[in-house]
């Protein structure tokens, strides 16, 4: 399949997005980073609506969208409501916080439903990806590595900010690392999925598609063989283990201007890379392009 990188950059921005909105509602759950509430928010903001509009360039009629949104069933509409729902909880969460007398606190449950909305929203997303027809994209370890995305680079944004705010980053430190943590054992994980997903397709006798005599049918063997290269060493290696590493620096340390930003721009490239794989695999279960 050909590299869609209008949505590899929606599904990229969007779970950074809702990641960096839980990050901030945990946070706010534990009574801490008050001065940075409010440009953790702008920034997950700002990063869904980017992740939004990029997803209209995936379509070349990108009015004929809303012919899909009568079907409940469609993952594009699920996506639009859950989005719309975090939209929303979103919204409210900044009232709240803006009528709070520090201007930085919400309530403890809009914090809370706002980290299980931001969950929903990235595993309703990944979900949408998953069909029997494409072997190595069906697998609910695609879902877990989306969620381990939004989890290292939420929490490393957030230490970030909350770093270059001037507010205490201890509290952050911990959910920092196990977050990386998470995304480093989902990355290996789903790496190791795809990697084997050569097995997977079906086996139809031909060595032409008899409805295309002229192209050579894709072989699923070397086809997975081929990314093992940018899988381990882009997705994994920097995207996963760099990340888990500099988190860890950044909790000894606690210089997380630094060692936040490292695992950020590492955990970026790692999922690029890692969603590159994943298009790159997206082949007909009977593998005839």
């Amino acid at each position: 399949m050909e590299l869609q990188w209008p949505l590899i950059a929606f599904t990229t921005l969007v779970a950074w997005s809702a990641g960096l909105f839980a990050s901030q509602s945990l946070m706010a759950l534990v009574g801490a980073g008050k001065k940075s509430q409010m440009a953790a928010w702008v920034a997950s903001a700002v990063l869904l609506a980017v992740g939004g509009i990029a997803v209209f360039f995936h379509l070349e009629h990108w009015e004929r969208i809303f012919n899909g949104f009568g079907h409940l069933t469609s993952g594009i509409t699920q996506e639009l409501i859950a989005i719309v729902v975090l939209a929303v909880v979103a919204v409210v969460y900044l009232v709240m916080m803006r009528k709070s007398p520090d201007g930085a606190s919400v309530p403890k449950w809009l914090a809370g439903v706002s980290i299980a909305v931001c969950v929903v929203l990235v595993a309703v997303m990944a979900h949408s990806y998953t069909m029997a027809a494409r072997p190595a994209w069906d697998s609910v370890l695609w879902i877990l590595y989306v969620l381990g995305n939004a989890c290292v680079l939420g929490s490393a944004t957030m230490a970030v900010v909350m770093s270059l705010k001037g507010d205490d980053v201890k509290p952050v430190a911990l959910p920092a690392l196990v977050g990386s943590a998470l995304a480093a054992v989902t990355a290996i994980a789903f790496a190791a999925f795809l990697q084997a997903s050569g097995g997977s397709f079906a086996e139809v006798g031909f060595y032409f598609d008899p409805t295309h005599p002229t192209k050579a049918m894709a072989d699923a063997g070397a086809a997975a063989s081929a990314q093992a290269p940018l899988l381990w060493g882009g997705a994994v290696a920097v995207g996963a283990l760099v990340p888990l590493a500099a988190a860890f620096m950044g909790k000894r340390t606690s210089n997380w201007k630094l060692w936040g930003a490292i695992a950020v721009a590492a955990a970026l490239v790692g999922a690029v890379c890692l969603r590159i794989v994943f298009y790159n695999l997206g082949l007909s279960v009977f593998m005839f392009y």
